[in-house]
């Protein structure tokens, strides 16, 4: 990866990479990410004979649910992996790493997304008016995320 950063990175060119065997090179193709977030939870103390303040202690991260959104793809692994959680209750932790790209297509950042599992599944509206690509959207929890460094 490359260390610096010379300009504003565009949000549009990424991949996301499942440790998952049997997927396919479909399976690194989404048309949305969003979810990489983290939010510190906070404890609140009341110091005895101050009145005018509590103190806010850091407890812990947490992260957010990781939403990813593609064309309907049931032949792929990923598709598999998900509809086994809901289908069958087969629940299987998965690894991945979103990877944002520059125009050589080299990774410029990239977060590793540790323990994922489906959440929810969505397969949006069909139309018989509307010219679109049918698509699905997957939303998973996951532990954490950390930034991969180069």
């Amino acid at each position: 990866m490359n260390g610096q950063l010379l300009y504003p990175p565009p949000g549009f060119h990424f991949r996301v990479a499942f440790e998952l065997r049997g997927q396919s090179v479909q399976d690194v193709r989404f048309q949305e990410v969003a979810g990489l977030t983290t939010e510190m939870q906070y404890e609140t103390v009341r110091e005895g004979g101050e009145n005018r303040f509590a103190h806010q202690l850091p407890v812990r991260a947490q992260a957010g649910d990781l939403v990813l959104k593609r064309a309907l793809l049931p032949t792929s692994g990923v598709y598999r992996w998900a509809r086994a959680a809901f289908d069958d209750f087969s629940f299987q932790p998965l690894n991945l790493v979103v990877t944002l790209l520059n125009a050589q297509h080299q990774p410029l950042l990239a977060w590793q997304v540790v323990h994922a599992l489906p959440k929810k599944w969505d397969v949006g509206a069909f139309n018989a008016e509307q010219n679109a690509v049918a698509l699905e959207t997957l939303t998973l929890s996951y532990r954490y995320a950390r930034t991969l460094r180069s």
